[in-house]
Order: structure tokens, then C-alpha cells, then sequence
């Protein structure tokens, strides 16, 4: 599992290689200059405040960097080491086909690629490449996901929910009880969702955007 000090460490020293500040390279990325400062990194409570998948994204785009480099300038710490692994991946269009997953909501069959990507404690997670602009502006075309559907849900996490017609879609989830389930849209220009669990065949929470 990616922890707090190690993300923060990368950007750190992503900095330090380009000869910027952590606020040159927010600078640099198109940020504001006070996105990577360390009073943004905890709050006055003492929680800890987590750079933003957007901001990561623009410093890769920005360095013209890969993710498993970004990966390689975390702070292992003594005797730690990263271990990389491939999840399988598919197209979001196809997620919704039969064969791609059990019922469950798991990876199963064959026709996934794959995809490097640090272990993140769950066996079972998989990749999804959106597709279209159905949820932009948070995911845009071409841009990766990485799904655990291992781990618990609850209110405010981005989800993946599969209906049992087939239909696949990457919500907000707003509020779930036995009966009913209400997500929020990531496009504002589409529709919120109010389904019947019955009608759920899964749901998974998104952990990561690559993109």
C-alpha cells in the first residue's frame, strides 16, 4: 500500500531533480505555487491532506515522466522495496460484456491485458481505461483506473457499479441502504442514478487514476 510519506517523498525529490522547489514544480505544472507546500500536507487537526490524482498527473505531464518512475522516487524506507505487479485490464466499454467478470464483480476469463502497476494489497484489483467523455472532467478518454473490488465502499467514494442488464458506469456513491443505492454523476452533464439493489450485480471502489 502507497503510504502518505512516500507520495509526498517523490514529489520531493522529482523537485530536487528538475533543481525546482516544491513550489517551482507546482509552478511549473501549472498548479498553484502553494499546491506541494508542507502546511498543505497535514491539517490543523493533525489529518493528513494527500496530494490530489490531478495534481500528480500534471507533474507527470509537466516532467514528461512515467508513473513507475514517479513510483521509483518514493522513500522506501530501510529494508523496504517496491513491488511491482500487472492487473489486468480491459476497456471500460468492454466491462460490461459477459465473460470479463464473475459475480462477484472479479476479473475472470481471458481477453484482459495487462498493466504495471505498484501492489496495492489487494490481488484482485484491475485496470479500466475510460473511454469517451462521459466523465470528464475528472476522467478523460484514454486515462486508467485502478478498481478493488476487495475493498468497502461508503459514501463520497468513487465507484464502478455494474447493473445486472449489463450496464457499467463510474459514479460518486451518495447513499446506500438494503434496499437502494444513489450516485452522483462525474459529468454534470449526465443524469444521477438511483437504483434498486436488486438490480446491482456489483460495485467496487476506485483506488487510483492513472492518467
Amino acid at each position: 500500500m502507497l503510504t502518505h510519506k512516500q507520495i509526498w517523498s517523490a514529489i520531493d525529490r522529482l523537485a530536487d531533480q528538475r533543481g525546482l522547489s516544491p513550489s517551482g514544480l507546482a509552478r511549473q505544472s501549472g498548479l498553484d505555487p502553494t499546491t506541494f507546500n508542507r502546511s498543505k500536507r497535514q491539517g490543523a487537526n493533525g489529518k493528513l491532506r494527500w496530494p490530489s490524482t490531478e495534481s500528480i498527473a500534471k507533474i507527470l505531464e509537466a516532467t514528461g515522466i512515467s508513473m513507475d518512475t514517479f513510483v521509483s522516487l518514493m522513500d522506501r524506507g530501510a529494508g523496504q522495496r517496491f513491488i511491482r505487479k500487472y492487473v489486468p485490464l480491459i476497456g471500460f466499454a468492454q466491462a460490461g460484456d459477459n465473460g470479463f467478470f464473475d459475480d462477484g464483480g472479479f476479473p475472470a476469463g481471458t481477453g484482459w491485458d495487462e498493466v504495471a502497476f505498484p501492489e496495492i494489497g489487494d490481488e484482485n484489483a484491475y485496470a479500466l481505461e475510460i473511454s469517451g467523455d462521459s466523465m470528464q472532467p475528472l476522467y478523460r478518454d484514454g486515462d486508467i483506473i485502478i478498481v478493488s473490488p476487495q475493498a468497502s465502499v461508503r459514501r463520497g467514494d468513487r465507484v464502478v457499479l455494474k447493473t445486472n442488464e449489463g450496464e457499467v458506469m463510474a459514479k460518486v456513491l451518495v447513499r446506500q441502504t438494503a434496499r437502494r443505492i444513489e450516485l452522483l454523476s462525474l459529468n454534470p452533464e449526465f443524469e444521477n442514478r438511483s437504483l434498486a439493489m436488486s438490480d446491482v450485480a456489483w460495485i467496487a471502489r476506485i483506488l487510483w487514476a492513472s492518467q
